[in-house]
């Protein structure tokens, strides 16, 4: 009998760290807005703004997709 694997296939890449943040509510309401807008989740919304953040403060550790 062959069990099947759970979880994610293995790509190389480091895993992602989950971060937990406490937002206020109205900044939170303003990030549910946009992620419905753009319809995506909160967290890509979120993930997006640290990524424009740091290319902000970091210039030359802007990363390539």
């Amino acid at each position: 009998m062959v069990t099947a694997r759970r979880g994610r296939k293995a790509t190389g890449k480091p895993r992602p760290t989950r971060a937990s943040v406490s937002l206020p509510p109205d900044i939170y309401s303003t990030l549910q807005a946009l992620a419905r807008e753009k319809k995506v989740s909160v967290a890509w919304v979120m993930r997006d703004a640290a990524e424009k953040y740091i290319a902000q403060q970091w210039p030359l550790l802007e990363t390539k997709p």
